[in-house]
């Protein structure tokens, strides 16, 4: 039976180092949804994507519920094929002198080098997807030439090449420029029309634009809202998600803060 959901979590806790870094889990994620996870540092963003990168692993009891893909046993080969997770330590896995055509087609074989003995089809593969995303300036240039703002979009392509079902983007626009902030944000934006989900984990509340339908905040390992944005992106979420005093406003689909005092608002 074919299910809606691609995630399904209840009743989930998970340890690490005797530390519960996911605590009381209820989510359930379909496919048809662009999703924002927004919460600040240490909130449980990692934990819930190590979670379902099977890094760590529900403590069993009864009427606990973890599937992905429908599944509660999922081969972790299969699991590699439909999600693709982005994030900055990729870039340290990558050889300087790899050009940027040659890095996208080594995604179809889960490497980080030159291919030799690509075929005629993965070829086409990736030419087809750089001229979809808009990048064929950058298929010849070696990776370490390129701006940060172009090696995240490359290395999102590269994420793309094997079509997943699913693609994660963790903090994607973390400790970029604001050139290469907005760059990002614009060619994930562009990103709609390759009709793949994508999971956006971030602090970054620039990266709530208008191709996102749900967002779910989190907060010290508790999802404190969930929701459409007209639902959750209210100055009671945001000032309680981040502990500030705060005023949001959304302008050309895009939304903005504004500080209200220094004072930060207490903890209860």
């Amino acid at each position: 039976m074919t299910s809606d959901y691609w995630l399904e979590a209840k009743n989930i806790n998970c340890f690490k180092n005797g530390y519960e870094v996911v605590k009381d889990l209820n989510l359930k994620l379909k496919y048809s949804d662009n999703v924002v996870l927004i919460g600040p540092n240490g909130s449980g963003k990692s934990s819930l994507l190590e979670l379902i990168n099977r890094d760590i692993y529900p403590v069993i009891k009864k009427n606990v519920v973890f599937k992905l893909f429908n599944e509660e046993l999922i081969n972790i080969w299969e699991l590699r094929k439909k999600v693709s997770i982005v994030n900055s330590d990729l870039k340290t896995r990558i050889n300087p002198k790899l050009k940027v055509f040659d890095l996208i087609i080594s995604g179809l074989y889960g490497k980080y080098c030159k291919i030799t003995d690509k075929s005629k089809k993965d070829y086409l593969l990736v030419e087809n997807l750089i001229n979809k995303m808009s990048i064929i300036n950058l298929s010849q240039k070696y990776f370490s030439h390129l701006s940060e703002g172009e090696k995240q979009i490359v290395l999102i392509a590269r994420a793309l090449v094997k079509k997943p079902d699913i693609l994660i983007l963790d903090e994607p626009i973390a400790n970029l420029d604001l050139k290469s902030k907005f760059y990002v944000i614009d060619q994930i934006n562009e990103l709609n029309k390759l009709k793949t989900t994508i999971f956006c984990v971030t602090h970054d509340i620039s990266m709530i634009t208008e191709m996102y339908n749900r967002i779910i905040m989190l907060k010290d390992r508790t999802i404190i809202a969930d929701g459409t944005q007209s639902e959750t992106m209210i100055n009671k979420n945001i000032n309680n998600l981040f502990d500030i005093n705060i005023e949001l406003r959304r302008h050309k689909e895009t939304w903005h803060i504004y500080r209200k005092s220094k004072q930060r608002l207490s903890r209860k």
